[in-house]
Formats: structure tokens, sequence, C-alpha cells
């Protein structure tokens, strides 16, 4: 095989991860539980842009975050609770939303070092990029103080996203090995 044929297949083979890792977020997105006392729903989506990042890199895994925000944009229901429309970008969930494509690339760093506290690292830094989207949207949209939106858009949250991160830096190694090496 050339080098421009394994090229040609392995830039292939990312925007097949790239596609399949925006459908991941939005089957995460879909699992919530709503809260009484915030629009925010509890949910997996943070998943998809956090692996995504640790799998793809951060070019690949920005753009899976674009077309799942555009799919979700033109009527496809991947938002949170089989959800669609531009309505939800522009909402008081709007800013986590962008906050994803933050997440993938702050995850999808390059770095000689893709063991599982750098990995933990990485995506805690994703996931306070995506809180701070949020929370300032949430903030403006809602005309909301710091202390409330940080106590309806954050708090509740930290707990189950502690879990998440760990689950997934142990689950993206693998998935890196498994689509990257022989």
């Amino acid at each position: 095989m050339t080098k421009t044929s394994e090229t040609r297949i392995a830039k292939t083979q990312k925007l097949l991860l790239t596609g399949l890792f925006a459908a991941l977020t939005g089957v995460c997105s879909w699992i919530n539980i709503p809260l009484p006392f915030t629009p925010i729903p509890v949910n997996l989506a943070l998943v998809g842009p956090a692996m995504a990042g640790l799998v793809l890199g951060w070019r690949y895994s920005m753009l899976s975050q674009v077309i799942y925000i555009l799919m979700g944009a033109i009527g496809i229901p991947v938002f949170a609770g089989f959800t669609a429309g531009a309505g939800h970008i522009i909402g008081p969930t709007g800013g986590f939303l962008v906050g994803y494509i933050l997440c993938a690339a702050i995850c999808g760093l390059p770095s000689r070092l893709k063991n599982i506290p750098h990995r933990i690292l990485l995506m805690i830094c994703g996931f306070a990029a995506c809180y701070i989207c949020g929370l300032i949207w949430f903030m403006i949209s809602m005309e909301s103080t710091l202390l409330a939106g940080f106590t309806s858009c954050v708090l509740p949250f930290l707990p189950g996203d502690a879990l998440k991160i760990t689950l997934v830096a142990i689950l993206s190694k693998y998935l890196h090995r498994f689509f990257y090496e022989p």
C-alpha cells in the first residue's frame, strides 16, 4: 500500500469516526433526567465531546460537535429529551451546546502523555470550559445572578461528571488503541 493510500484510509477513518462521535453525543443526550429547579437536565451528553477529543484529537472532535449541533439545529432530534431546533441553541442551555465544541477541543489537545491522569486533567479542563460557556449564557438568557446560575447549572452536576470523567478516561484509552494501534 502506498503512503498516499494509507493517508487516504486514515482520513476516511477519522471522518467516519467524526460522524460516529456526533451520533454518540446525540444518543447520550437523549438519556436525561429533568431537574425541577433548573432547565438543565442531567444527561450523558458530555461523554460524546470528551470521548471524541481523547480518541480523535482536537480538529475532528470539534467537527463532530459542530455536526451534532447542526443536526439538532436543522430539526433532527438529537438534543436532550429527543428535542431539536435552533431555539435550543439560543435558549438557556445553548451555551452548553457551544461548550461541547470547546470541551472536545480541549480534550483533544495533543500530548505525549495520554495516560489516565492526563486524560482526566484534559477532561476536567474541557468540562470546566463547557460549564463556563453554559453558565455565562444561562445567566444572560435567564437574567440570573452568578450564584443562582452556579447552583442551577454547575453544582448539581459535579458528582455525576466526576464519575463520567473517570469512566471516559479509562474507556477512551482502550478505544484509542482499538482504532489506531495494529
